[in-house]
């Protein structure tokens, strides 16, 4: 076995965090059950926070990066896992308070690991990631709610994302009819159509001022965003719909009062990837297995080498990423 390894370090220079590309050995990571050749990991935007340094997100330091990764056990002390079989991680404080995948070795506690979906590649699932993760969860979040195709149109906020993107592609491919929102109409509006989105919702349409209750319009919603587009989505919702909240790129407030829910019956579903149930998690990835346009998301993702990690996190934090990065950390 190797003794070195490639590693995206995030410590403290001048009180800053700083990230850069080292060399580390097994000893400067952390003795948990299960060793893993970590093939690919990938850029969320709280990874660009970690590695830009633009927010207090690893929370110890020195800390590898990344939130996600993907990889084959290489040694287990947990009888669960065996040399050899793929596995992924989300979340789970990766990145956070526990070493991440921007490492082409990483041990990691058994409680973690989701195994890769029979019919999955590695990169696929990278591809897919904490993004798409994320959008099943809220896909499934709909669908528990009792919002099918024939209910009627389905909003996806902030579509030209990793989690709207690949949100809009999941729902048009079980048939639902999905209105994509976005700030970049011209510049994305047909990547969203080719995804599957049959309207586009131009951003200031809904992160807006609205009325406690608007005209009834959306089956359900899936909001990345929060603030007043999800305040003006909720205000739209149509009576006992379903919306997915997930993301908060438009910031933490939700203004918005209770006439919806008590008027309307609409229900506001939370959703959080990072600390889901393993059950939860692994009925997700399984049903990415089954649902996903395998054509589609190679339209969605590109893939950069270890070394353009840095850059493309501060790219992220300005909203010039579209779509999806899967980082190949042996590259």
């Amino acid at each position: 076995m190797t003794d070195t390894f490639n590693a995206i370090v995030v410590e403290k220079v001048d009180g800053k965090p700083v990230a850069s590309l080292k060399k580390i050995g097994l000893a400067d990571i952390a003795d948990e059950d299960v060793l893993v050749e970590v093939a690919y990991s990938t850029i969320n935007y709280k990874d660009g926070l970690a590695v830009s340094g633009a927010a207090p997100i690893c929370q110890v330091t020195p800390l590898i990066g990344g939130i996600d990764l993907a990889g084959t056990v290489i040694e287990s002390r947990d009888p669960a896992f065996k040399p050899g079989d793929r596995v992924l991680v989300n979340g789970y404080g990766l990145s956070e308070r526990f070493h991440g995948g921007y490492s082409q070795k990483q041990r990691l506690k058994g409680e973690w690991l989701v195994r890769v979906p029979d019919g999955m590649s590695l990169e696929e699932c990278m591809a897919v990631g904490t993004a798409g993760y994320t959008s099943m969860l809220c896909v499934q979040a709909l669908q528990d709610g009792g919002v099918t195709p024939d209910s009627g149109p389905v909003l996806v906020t902030g579509a030209a994302g990793g989690v709207g993107s690949i949100a809009v592609s999941l729902l048009a491919g079980l048939g639902y009819e999905v209105h994509a929102s976005t700030g970049r109409v011209d510049e994305a509006g047909q990547f969203l159509r080719d995804l599957g989105a049959s309207a586009l919702v131009p951003r200031d349409q809904l992160a807006r001022d609205c009325k406690p209750l608007e005209k009834e319009t959306w089956a359900g919603v899936i909001d990345t965003v929060g603030n007043q587009t999800l305040a003006t989505a909720i205000a739209q919702t149509r009576y006992e719909g379903t919306v997915a909240a997930c993301g908060l790129a438009g910031g933490m407030a939700l203004p918005t009062s209770v006439m919806p829910f008590i008027l309307r019956g609409v229900t506001l579903r939370g959703v959080d990837s990072v600390m889901a149930s393993l059950p939860r998690r692994q009925r997700a990835w399984d049903a990415l297995a089954a649902h996903l346009d395998r054509e589609q998301l190679k339209s969605i993702y590109e893939v950069v080498p270890l070394s353009a990690v840095p850059d493309l996190a501060r790219d992220i934090i300005a909203g010039a990423v579209r779509g999806r990065v899967v980082v190949d950390v042996n590259a």
